[in-house]
């Protein structure tokens, strides 16, 4: 029996059965029918059972039944199982399996598996990759701008904000290393390419760490005057007001950046440079957004 069929008021109706499943399926955002897959998301949105959700989707992984959806969301699944490791070595050792527009929402979901772990360096390898195929204009099979989806609706977004993303990632990532200086370098081209609260105040934060007050204020004080995109959103406002207190309330500290920092912080240069010099396209094929990161690649060699 096709899971979520039911009937109303024991009728049997083919049509009024055919109008109930398809509500079933509308308010529980489950697909139809019964193979392993839809198993697996009725055990996780109708019964909300993530150990057996996770079965089931190993089932449809093992039987190829839509194994693009069912590896990323099975990883999803053990992340708030708290079986972080295991989702990560299940995307490294299946994805291979998936279709090629799968990859990229795999990438994002192994980066934030990554994250909560703790393997910050695997992490800034592969944000530094989604970043190559955005140089080589391979990220949204080439077009300006892709769909994308969050908590069920749909919206656009660019390369532009695309990149910016990344970059911000990246530079938390170089804040979870106490390097600084890397992250002070990626969080200013993310704001130039899309700027917003949160990545101000992050930039302001690394400024701080490196003992350069009186430039941290001058962001944060934008945040808390509403010139920045984001600057309503009451966590980004709260969190300026007190890096302002920091500010205020402590002697800045000399910055001695150790070799290690510096090293850090200079291979990503390089890094960067490798990127638009041998990897991108043509400068004719290359999008305005990669003209515009080209301008200022030499400012992370500082």
């Amino acid at each position: 029996m096709e899971i979520g069929r039911k009937r109303m008021n024991g009728s049997s109706s083919k049509s009024g059965r055919t109008g109930e499943e398809e509500l079933y399926h509308v308010i529980h955002k489950v697909p139809s029918g019964d193979s392993p897959y839809v198993r697996a998301k009725h055990a996780q949105l109708v019964q909300k059972d993530p150990e057996t959700a996770v079965v089931w989707f190993w089932k449809a992984i093992n039987a190829r039944d839509r194994i693009d959806s069912a590896l990323k969301d099975m990883a999803v699944v053990m992340k708030q199982l708290d079986r972080t490791e295991e989702a990560i070595e299940a995307i490294k050792s299946f994805r291979v399996l998936c279709s090629k527009q799968s990859q990229e929402s795999l990438d994002n979901v192994l980066i934030d598996l990554y994250k909560k772990c703790g393997r910050i360096d695997e992490q800034i390898e592969l944000l530094k990759q989604k970043l190559r195929l955005i140089f080589q204009g391979e990220a949204f099979n080439g077009k300006p701008t892709k769909t994308a989806r969050s908590h069920g609706k749909k919206f656009q977004v660019s390369i532009q904000q695309e990149t910016s993303r990344i970059l911000g990632n990246l530079g938390w990532a170089y804040m979870q290393k106490t390097n600084y200086m890397a992250a002070e370098a990626v969080y200013q081209k993310a704001q130039m390419m899309d700027p917003d609260a949160n990545k101000a105040c992050n930039l302001a934060f690394c400024l701080i760490k490196q003992a350069r007050n009186n430039e941290a204020r001058h962001i944060l004080e934008d945040v808390l005057r509403g010139r920045i995109a984001g600057s309503d959103d009451c966590r980004s406002r709260n969190r300026a007001e007190e890096l302002l207190m920091e500010i205020e309330s402590t002697q800045p500290q000399p910055f001695l950046p150790n070799s290690q920092a510096f090293n850090l912080d200079e291979d990503f240069a390089q890094g960067l440079e490798k990127l638009l010099n041998e990897w991108a396209p043509s400068r004719s094929r290359r999008l305005p957004i990669f003209e515009e990161i080209s301008s200022f690649r030499d400012q992370l060699a500082c």
